[in-house]
């Protein structure tokens, strides 16, 4: 797995400057002051999220959605694949009971 960047720890040293139009900008900047972000802070964490998504967080049209599930299940495939590869013999199973407890659920 590659090391990924984590936006709120890394330092901040480089620019980026982009033209838009001050209206969408003074609107952009109500909504997300409406959450205590400035559009510094939530351009940082839609690059934060493309990163851990590895693409675009959110999907762009509804043809989009069956490529999003087949992404999202080859993924649980793969999950659940390095638990079945991480068995190497009987007793490394637990029951369900025990993986609540350990997890710190009621069963």
């Amino acid at each position: 797995m590659q090391n990924r960047i984590n936006m709120a720890s890394a330092p901040k040293t480089g620019t980026f400057q982009m033209r838009m139009n001050p209206e969408v900008r003074r609107e952009a900047e109500s909504v997300f002051a409406g959450y205590g972000l400035s559009l510094t802070d939530a351009i940082n964490i839609f690059i934060q999220q493309s990163l851990n998504a590895q693409g675009l967080p959110f999907l762009l049209s509804p043809e989009n959605a069956a490529y999003m599930k087949a992404k999202a299940t080859a993924r649980l495939s793969a999950e659940i694949q390095k638990g079945w590869d991480s068995v190497s013999r009987d007793t490394d199973w637990i029951s369900e009971e025990e993986a609540r407890r350990l997890l710190g659920e009621d069963a």
